[in-house]
């Protein structure tokens, strides 16, 4: 998931890889908050999510409010769908 997060951001150095690990726990946790079952081994979609977190929060994007907004609503769309949550 690093080197996809790496890629996604047009990073090329190892410099950041602690930082942007620790987006990507955050961004698993942050789903897990919002009932979305997050799979030992990230599907397209989850791992999507994954890296918009990661975009929004990584640096200071000049986009932060569209992305922003796409994350809130890919994580939406996520706790809403069947075989992504566990609601028992």
């Amino acid at each position: 998931m690093l080197e996809k997060v790496k890629l996604a951001l047009r990073i090329t150095t190892n410099a950041y890889d602690s930082e942007l690990q620790d987006l990507i726990d955050a961004a698993k946790l942050d789903l897990g908050i919002a009932g979305v079952v997050v799979p030992e081994t990230l599907d397209a979609i989850v791992s999507r999510a994954v890296v918009t977190y990661c975009k929004v929060h990584f640096g200071s994007p000049d986009d932060f409010d569209r992305l922003k907004a796409s994350y809130d609503e890919q994580k939406a769309q996520l706790s809403m769908a069947t075989g992504y949550t566990d609601w028992s």
